[in-house]
């Protein structure tokens, strides 16, 4: 994409290259939360109340993922605290390679169907971690996209929940 460069005296200005339209039907339509992997919600929550300027809203175990959220609105967007339950967690894995200070882990994706959005991304040669969308914190559809395929970034793609299917 970035592959013509000009030069500006003694700068090299990089420009996107006019290369083929990139057509998607991902289309996410916001960020959907970012996800910060912490070792504990309780030692976390007062810092981001203070950034945030808004109290936690919402805490929940998600047990298949071996986690405790708790999530704070900013705007549209989120964030995502991720505490580990046990210590054979992808959560306490990241924070353990993380030279146990947690961090940013992923930033996630709205879109409209996380089932079309999955086949897009395999038939782009993008690697998969779920092959199918799964259950997440807040009812969410959810599915991961490898950070071997996207740039080093773990990138979630969410749908919320239609209003028949939610309970």
């Amino acid at each position: 994409m970035f592959n013509q460069v000009f030069e500006q005296g003694e700068k090299e200005l990089v420009s996107p290259s006019p290369g083929p339209q990139i057509t998607t039907t991902m289309k996410p339509t916001h960020i959907e939360h970012l996800g910060i992997a912490v070792t504990s919600l309780e030692e976390a929550m007062p810092f981001f109340e203070f950034l945030t300027g808004n109290k936690c809203y919402s805490i929940e175990e998600v047990a298949d993922q071996k986690v405790r959220t708790a999530f704070f609105k900013v705007g549209q967007t989120k964030i995502e605290l991720l505490e580990p339950t046990c210590p054979e967690s992808t959560i306490a894995k990241f924070i353990e390679k993380n030279g146990g200070r947690g961090g940013v882990h992923h930033v996630a994706f709205n879109v409209e169907s996380v089932e079309e959005a999955l086949k897009e991304a395999e038939a782009a040669g993008i690697q998969l971690i779920d092959l199918k969308p799964r259950k997440g914190a807040e009812n969410l559809m959810i599915a991961f996209l490898h950070p071997k395929s996207t740039k080093g970034v773990l990138t979630e793609i969410c749908e919320q929940p239609s209003s028949s299917s939610e309970q």
